[in-house]
């Protein structure tokens, strides 16, 4: 492939997967490229190397995420403003607002979910493996975390499948299998103000706001009630509209990440079955292979920041007001920082990968919960496993945001 061939910004090139070869060609001859879009949108850099990736992601100063969202999508002040959640936020806002929900999230508290997440997991492979043959998404890696999202919303389990549906129509807005009304058609000039320009927005904000009604005022310790009842340390109480937003963006990133996460895994261990019996055989390398799922799989390809001066790298000359998109996937392949970076190796360590966001301030709240999720999946799930194989093709998001699975279809037997 030659660099002309490259076009980040084209949503097909990532339905057979990940473009793996044109990171390649950016990380070697171009690793902070000018992108052309497509008209309005006016156009990106694209950064590929592990370090940049890392830089612009540690300096919101400089690389906000505040000052045009974190999506390629061009938007305007009035847009801005009403779809603004935690992620648009910067500084001290920012930091009020993750606060108010860390300490669910901390390595401690999240600690105490494992002996649920163990009957939970027992629950979604006993409804599963005895099928034989099933859609290994459907059936285990939506069905495991929007439960565990379910629990911590206290919600009722019957209203996950409509959870990960409003989860599909909104993150899926480039895939015909998914949206309601594809995000680059005029048609979703009526969703303008909506995130992601998707009417299952407004399907969700109805959902959270009768919990919010039901809630307020209560002593409930679940998400909902605590983004309803408490203030934020900055003392600015959540907004109607700050809470539909926070609300949203805990239902997507609460179900999508993990969900992707484990089938991507899943494929990895199929597709390297040497790898799949050695963690058979000794278990305990289980917290090591967890980080080298999230490397190899990373579920989400990319983030966007605005540059809010002048500023340079790698000596390219970037503006105040441009788009600035660290590729996630290609800073975990680069050669850099990982040797042999398109090996799996359950065993790599140190795995300094960038799927969480690499310790700046918008680093995964839910990081410590996507690990423990993912680890306790394995731990149970290949046991149970005499043989697990592919029966079809395996179908990929075309989404050059999201990179996710939406059907493997499998073939099991179970051990004994």
């Amino acid at each position: 492939m030659h660099l002309d061939e490259v076009d980040l910004a084209d949503n097909d090139h990532f339905m057979n997967d990940t473009p793996w070869e044109m990171f390649d060609v950016l990380r070697r001859e171009d690793p902070v490229h000018w992108q052309e879009e497509p008209s309005p949108n006016k156009g990106f850099w694209a950064l590929t190397r592990h370090d940049d990736i890392v830089r612009v992601l540690r300096d919101d100063a400089t690389f906000s995420s505040e000052v045009g969202a974190v999506s390629l999508e061009e938007l305007e002040d009035d847009q801005l403003n009403v779809r603004k959640s935690m992620l648009e936020t910067d500084g001290a806002r920012h930091w009020a607002l993750r606060r108010l929900l860390q300490k669910e999230f901390t390595p401690k508290a999240v600690a105490h979910y494992g002996t649920f997440l163990r009957g939970l997991t027992a629950t979604t492979l006993d409804r599963a493996l005895p099928k034989g043959d099933f859609d290994f998404v459907k059936e285990v890696s939506a069905d495991f975390p929007i439960r565990v999202l379910a629990k911590m919303l206290d919600v009722p389990d019957a209203d996950t499948p409509q959870l990960i549906e409003w989860g599909n129509r909104m993150i899926g807005n480039t895939d015909p299998d998914y949206a309601d009304v594809l995000v680059d058609s005029e048609d979703t000039e009526a969703y303008r103000l909506l995130p992601f320009r998707s009417p299952a927005a407004l399907e969700v904000f109805e959902y959270g706001r009768e919990l919010a009604t039901q809630r307020l005022g209560g002593d409930g310790t679940d998400l909902v009630s605590t983004m309803i009842n408490q203030v934020p340390e900055d003392g600015v109480r959540l907004s109607p509209r700050d809470f539909d937003n926070y609300f949203l963006m805990i239902v997507v990133a609460g179900n999508e990440t993990t969900r992707h996460g484990i089938s991507h895994a899943m494929r990895a261990l199929i597709e390297h079955p040497k790898a799949m019996e050695q963690l058979r055989e000794r278990p305990e390398l289980m917290p090591v292979a967890v980080e080298e799922f999230l490397r190899w799989g990373t579920p989400v390809h990319h983030f966007r920041r605005t540059a809010t001066k002048d500023v340079e790298i790698r000596g390219k000359q970037i503006k105040a007001g441009d788009k600035v998109v660290v590729w996630f996937g290609s800073g975990n392949r680069d050669e850099e920082v990982f040797g042999n970076p398109y090996d799996f190796d359950i065993e790599r360590n140190p795995n300094d990968h960038l799927t969480f966001g690499k310790g700046g301030p918008h680093f995964c709240l839910g990081n410590a919960l996507a690990r423990l999720e993912i680890r306790t999946m394995f731990e149970e799930l290949l046991p149970r496993l005499e043989s697990i194989e592919v029966t079809g093709p395996i179908e990929t998001m075309r989404s050059n945001f999201v990179h996710g699975i939406k059907r493997f279809p499998v073939r099991v037997t179970t051990a004994v």
